[in-house]
């Protein structure tokens, strides 16, 4: 009896969380120095809570970068499922524009947490370099794309992703960038 009793609130306090999570990147890509305060109330719980999820600031801001880099990591399997390899990779790419224009507009805040001295690391971007070995690797052995391409290779020929500004409109321009890199992964490849 005590386990079911416990299943409800379990849920609830990963909805609060989650919803916690959801308006602190819209608060904080607007304005890295919303307060806690403002967080916590257009989530809809109270300070306690929140707090209770997230102590500080730091926290806070640590969990979204880690959350949002682990739901593009984990797209990548997703996409391979229900996709050929090359469409997989070009879907993925997509995912990771946004998650590139969601850092850049958290940038000032996660700047602010891990620039202070003493201050947490950035978490390692481990999990996205690992899904795009995966995606890599399944178009090697697709033969979509050239052989080799390491997942390090992928990553700097996609750095251009992190100096377009979230505030303009960079969709397009991310988009073309993307395709540049797609029709650089296809020249030479071993498809028969």
């Amino acid at each position: 009896m005590p386990q079911q009793m416990d299943s409800p609130r379990r849920s609830d306090a990963q909805r609060n969380r989650e919803r916690i999570l959801e308006v602190a990147v819209t608060e904080l890509s607007r304005c890295a120095d919303t307060p806690l305060s403002v967080i916590a109330k257009k989530a809809g719980v109270g300070q306690g809570t929140f707090y209770r999820n997230f102590p500080n600031r730091e926290s806070l801001v640590l969990e979204i970068y880690r959350h949002e880099m682990q739901q593009v990591a984990d797209s990548a399997d997703h996409l391979l499922a229900t996709r050929a390899p090359d469409e997989a990779l070009r879907a993925w790419m997509d995912r990771l524009s946004e998650f590139a224009m969601t850092k850049a507009g958290l940038a000032d805040a996660i700047r602010q947490v891990t620039g202070a001295p003493g201050g947490p690391a950035k978490p390692s971007p481990t999990p996205v370099a690992r899904a795009a070995e995966l995606l890599l690797r399944a178009n090697d052995e697709a033969g979509t794309i050239r052989p080799g391409v390491t997942a390090d290779d992928f990553l700097l020929a996609i750095a251009g992703l992190w100096q377009l500004a979230p505030s303009d409109d960079w969709r397009p321009r991310a988009a073309r960038l993307l395709d540049l890199v797609m029709d650089g992964l296809r020249t030479g490849a071993q498809r028969g």
